[in-house]
């Protein structure tokens, strides 16, 4: 079920992720620059929730895509509330992105992350039953990113830093172990609901099976590029 990947690749130039990285942290140093409403009234009209979504009828949907609000589940992707929230998604960015990319290229990882993530704010809007809020961050994105890492690197391992006593010590654990402990998690919050934060759990859970669906079906593309990067 998934990609086999050659240990000796020639890696390509990766510019997708330092791309998406200045996008993020441009918009986030741009929006620090207005005052606290304005900023607020930015964040709330191009975050992926304001109001109920769209229905079948086509005057609405023709009127969200006339307006840009239908443009809202991929600009949400780029607005953080504050700094931690900017570097903690920028910090699994960078983990999980980075080595995706070698494999899919900047282009492929590009459009997962940007409909990817749009999709799965998409879901957190037909799930949220809350008019009015406004989700926004790029968890939704990186969690496709995880999805699509765990389906091409199945067999990976990444550092822990764990505190033994007085000491730190670093060990190497099955990325397949804490990437699962992690859906776990995501699923366990996003059942309990905002009683536990105010985190679109759901956008989690869904960016992250459909990264990985996106991986297992272009694996076999990927291999042959694969293939024939390394000839």
């Amino acid at each position: 079920m998934f990609v086999a990947i050659p240990n000796r690749t020639r890696p390509g130039i990766r510019w997708a992720t330092p791309l998406l990285l200045l996008a993020c942290v441009g918009v986030f140093l741009w929006l620090q620059t207005m005052e606290p409403g304005l900023r607020a009234h930015w964040l709330t009209d191009w975050g992926a929730l304001d109001g109920n979504p769209p229905t079948l009828h086509w005057a609405e949907w023709r009127d969200a895509l006339l307006d840009g609000s239908m443009l809202r589940p991929f600009t949400a992707l780029f607005l953080h509330a504050d700094w931690p929230h900017l570097l903690g998604n920028l910090a699994f960015l960078l983990i999980f992105a980075l080595p995706a990319e070698r494999v899919l290229g900047g282009g492929w990882l590009l459009g997962l992350f940007l409909g990817g993530g749009a999709l799965a704010n998409f879901g957190a809007q037909l799930l949220a039953g809350t008019p009015g809020l406004s989700v926004i961050g790029a968890s939704g994105a990186i969690s496709a990113v995880i999805g699509a890492y765990l389906a091409l690197f199945p067999r990976a391992q990444l550092g822990l830093v764990l505190p033994l006593g007085l000491f730190l010590e670093f060990v190497k654990v099955p990325a397949s172990l804490l990437i699962g402990v992690w859906v776990l998690l995501q699923m366990g919050f996003a059942y309990i609901g905002p009683s536990f934060g105010e985190t679109a759990w759901v956008a989690h859970v869904g960016g992250f099976l459909l990264g990985a669906a996106f991986a297992l079906l272009l694996r076999q593309r990927i291999a042959r590029r694969l293939r024939h990067r390394g000839a």
